[in-house]
């Protein structure tokens, strides 16, 4: 259609150059004013009709094409603006499956916080047990029963000099817990 409109501009500013070149001529006065200049006076305003006509049907085709560049270009917008957005989407469910992995990451490592928590706090305890064993046994060896044990025990073989330990032991770990 943009083909047709050109070469019919072509054509007519052809016509158009030739019509300026005629008009610059100077014309002849006609000799009779009989049938043949009447004639021409009819072709004349005939092919100025025609003339206006096709310019009328060039405007319109001019803007039924000025119309379709224009669709055209709305829908070559429309295209790009739809691959945008499902690049966008593309983007989103990437950004998504990151987040989750990030989540899972967080929480195997909340897990993992959790265990070393519970294993510094369970040899926080048992150490703070053992301190107050120690504290104990040391309290138990200042009292008079352990030194009256001491003296039995030298006299007493040495499998029961562990048994009689271990007896002092509960007893001390008896009388702590009495205690509180």
């Amino acid at each position: 259609l943009l083909e047709q409109v050109a070469e019919f501009e072509k054509t007519d500013f052809k016509a158009n150059s030739k019509v300026n070149q005629e008009s610059s001529k100077p014309k002849l006065a006609p000799l009779n004013e009989g049938g043949v200049s009447e004639l021409l006076q009819k072709e004349i305003s005939r092919l100025k009709e025609d003339n206006d006509k096709l310019k009328a049907r060039l405007r319109t085709l001019e803007s039924q094409a000025m119309s379709a560049l224009d669709d055209k270009s709305k829908a070559e917008r429309a295209l790009k603006d739809l691959q945008k957005s499902q690049g966008d989407q593309q983007e989103i469910a990437n950004l998504e499956g990151t987040v989750a992995e990030m989540q899972k990451d967080l929480q195997d490592s909340l897990v993992s916080a959790k265990h070393d928590l519970l294993r510094v706090n369970v040899f926080d305890e048992s150490y703070h047990v053992y301190l107050s064993i120690k504290e104990l046994e040391k309290k138990f060896q200042q009292t008079a029963a352990y030194r009256n044990m001491k003296e039995i025990t030298k006299n007493l073989p040495l499998v029961s000099i562990k048994y009689i330990y271990e007896f002092v032991a509960l007893y001390s770990l008896l009388r702590y817990e009495s205690d509180e």
